[in-house]
């Protein structure tokens, strides 16, 4: 019997996957555990103008989570999906699952958070998500984030 060469899948095309990174003026562990709890979540998830009216996690690798983002003309998005992995405080890999019929950007995603600790006590956070069904939606999600890092950047320097 000849063993079969374990296949890999090719990396999405480059359009479908959207990276970010943001330095942070607070210490890793912070904004790890900004992370890591529905209390904290509700301060800063989701864009600007929108609140977070229901959040539930379970922050452990198999743990799911779901939660509703309101936007500012009071219509719900509704998101959920799985840890993957939590490797604290550096790592958070989770799925992001949303399939609202009305929603601008639906789909299936995988989201990886990376925290590396940086001069003065700052973290420098990389977020990758792909792979997208369209660069709208890769475009939609990298104008949320974007948002939702600028909120957690004041909330951590809150804390």
């Amino acid at each position: 019997m000849v063993a079969q060469a374990k296949q890999s899948m090719p990396p999405p095309p480059a359009d479908r996957v959207l990276v970010l990174t943001r330095v942070f003026d607070a210490p890793r562990e912070l904004v790890f555990k900004a992370w890591s709890s529905a209390e904290h979540m509700a301060n800063w998830f989701g864009p600007h103008e929108f609140t977070l009216p229901f959040c539930e996690t379970d922050f452990r690798p198999g743990g799911k989570y779901r939660l509703c983002m309101r936007g500012p003309d009071g219509k719900d998005y509704w998101l959920e999906g799985v840890y993957r992995e939590i490797v604290e405080p550096q790592r958070i890999v989770f799925t992001w699952e949303r399939n609202g019929a009305d929603d601008p950007h639906p789909g299936h995603t995988l989201v990886t958070v990376t925290l590396d600790e940086v001069d003065g006590g700052k973290t420098r956070l990389t977020l990758h998500q792909a792979a997208f069904d369209a660069t709208e939606s890769r475009d939609g999600h990298r104008h949320g984030w974007t948002e939702a890092l600028e909120r957690l950047a004041a909330y951590v320097g809150k804390l």
